[in-house]
């Protein structure tokens, strides 16, 4: 899975969150299970921001499969910044690559695919033409 070395300006949404002394382990470093807290805050700050409508009305995104490479430690106290973008749009599913920096310096990569799913049906749901046009935006190329 691992990604090119992309820095965090090559992607299409940045955001950060804050390594709390909490999520250090026996070691001294960020436990690895933490990684995954901190790619969900990329991945939701981005498709769920307040000035972009990216669901169908009644539609949630639910995570199908995520994958992290670790290749650095964490550590605590700072943050991290997460980069996020979309690499494939299918008919009711995302894939989403996003990078994890500290201090400038690469730590892990990540690639989740989550699917529209009918918050009534609980069943996946296509997305419309419209809002795949609005994703558009937030998409990456790792070639």
């Amino acid at each position: 899975m691992r990604q090119k070395q992309l820095t965090i300006t090559a992607f299409p949404f940045v955001t950060f969150d804050k390594v709390r002394y909490g999520d250090t382990d026996r070691q001294g470093h960020v436990n690895n299970a933490v990684f995954a807290t901190f790619f969900e805050t990329g991945r939701v700050e981005m498709l769920y921001q307040p000035s972009h409508q990216f669901l169908s009305d009644d539609c949630s995104f639910v995570v199908a499969k995520s994958t992290i490479e670790l290749i650095a430690e964490i550590h605590w106290p700072g943050q991290v910044d997460v980069g996020t973008g979309i690499t494939r749009i299918g008919n009711s599913s995302l894939v989403i690559a996003a990078n994890l920096y500290q201090h400038g310096q690469l730590v892990a990569t990540s690639e989740t695919i989550v699917v529209q799913v009918s918050n009534i049906t609980k069943t996946s749901t296509p997305i419309s033409e419209e809002v795949k046009q609005k994703l558009k935006s937030l998409q990456i190329s790792l070639e």
